[in-house]
C-alpha cells in the first residue's frame, strides 16, 4: 500500500509566524505594503521615521538658532556639541553651526547603519525582508544624490578630528571657577562624548580601514596589532546600531541641556 503523502509544513517566518506554503516570500513581489508576512514588520520602520523625524527635526532647528550654544554662568564652560568646534566669522550672518555641522551630517547621512533606517523608513526601499516596494527594479547607489554615500570614508576621517574639540569640551565642562568640579552638564557632555567615540570607532569603513582588506594579518606589515585593533572595532561594530541611536538622542539632550541653561530656564545643579 503506498504511503499516504503529507502536505509539507509551513515555513517559520520572523518570531515564529508561519508563511503559507506555495510561494514563501512572494511578497517581495507584490505592491507596496502587501506581504506574505505575518508578524508586525512595520513596527521597526515606523519607529524609525517618528525618531528620525523627530531628532533630525530638533537638530535642525537647534542648528539655525546661532545663539544660546553656551553656558558661562557660575563659572561653568558649556558648550553645545553642535556648535564645537566654535567657528564664528564676523562676515558669515548664519549660526556658527552652520558652517561646521556639514560633517557630523555627511558622516551620519552616509553611514550603513542610518542608509538601511532611513531607506526603510522614508523611501519603504525596501520597507521589510519581503515585503513589496514601492518602485520596481533594483539600480543601486550608481546615480546622483545616492552616488554620494560613497564618500562615506571621507566623512569618517573628519569626524574623528571632531573628537578631538569634543573631549576639550568635556575637560572644559569638569571645570568649575578655574577648580576641578563638576555639575549634571558635565556629565551630560562626558556621556555624550563617550556615545559619539563609540559610534565613529564601531564605524564599518574603520572596520575595514584597519583589517577588512588583508587576507593575511600574519603576513602583513605589523599583523599582530592589526588584528587585536580589527578585533576590537569589530566588537564595537556589533553594537553599531546601538550607538548610532543613543549618540544622536545624546547630542540633541546636550544641547538641549545647554541651551536651557543658557536661556536661565533650568539651573545646572553642582554635584562636586
Amino acid at each position: 500500500m503506498a504511503e499516504a503523502s503529507l502536505p509539507p509544513a509551513p515555513r517559520a517566518g520572523l518570531l515564529g509566524s508561519a508563511i503559507p506554503p506555495g510561494k514563501p516570500g512572494s511578497g517581495v513581489a507584490q505592491k507596496f505594503p502587501r506581504s506574505d508576512r505575518r508578524d508586525s514588520w512595520w513596527v521597526a520602520p515606523l519607529s524609525q521615521a517618528i525618531g528620525l523625524a523627530f531628532l533630525g527635526a530638533y537638530a535642525t532647528w537647534a542648528a539655525f538658532q546661532g545663539n544660546h550654544y553656551a553656558y558661562t554662568g557660575e563659572g561653568r564652560d558649556y558648550l553645545s556639541p553642535f556648535y564645537s568646534p566654535l567657528v564664528n566669522f564676523g562676515w558669515w550672518p548664519l549660526s556658527p553651526a552652520l558652517l561646521i555641522l556639514w560633517i557630523p551630517l555627511g558622516f551620519r547621512t552616509t553611514c550603513y547603519y542610518y542608509r538601511k533606517a532611513y531607506y526603510r523608513a522614508f523611501f519603504a526601499d525596501p520597507a521589510g525582508c519581503a515585503v513589496g516596494e514601492l518602485r520596481r527594479g533594483y539600480r543601486g547607489e550608481t546615480a546622483f544624490p545616492f552616488i554620494l554615500q560613497n564618500l562615506h570614508r571621507y566623512f569618517m576621517y573628519l569626524a574623528a578630528i571632531f573628537l578631538i574639540f569634543l573631549w576639550a569640551d568635556v575637560v572644559r565642562g569638569f571645570i568649575i571657577g578655574g577648580r576641578f568640579g563638576a555639575g549634571v552638564g558635565s556629565f551630560l557632555l562626558l556621556a555624550n562624548t563617550t556615545l559619539l567615540t563609540l559610534y565613529t570607532f564601531s564605524c564599518h569603513s574603520l572596520r575595514h580601514l584597519v583589517g577588512g582588506n588583508v587576507d593575511c594579518f600574519s603576513c602583513a606589515v605589523a599583523g599582530g596589532p592589526r588584528l587585536k585593533t580589527w578585533s576590537w572595532v569589530s566588537v564595537l561594530n556589533e553594537h553599531h546600531m546601538g550607538w548610532a541611536w543613543l549618540s544622536l538622542a545624546t547630542v540633541c539632550s546636550a544641547d538641549f541641556y545647554v541651551r536651557m541653561c543658557s536661556m536661565n530656564l533650568i539651573r545646572d545643579l553642582r554635584l562636586f
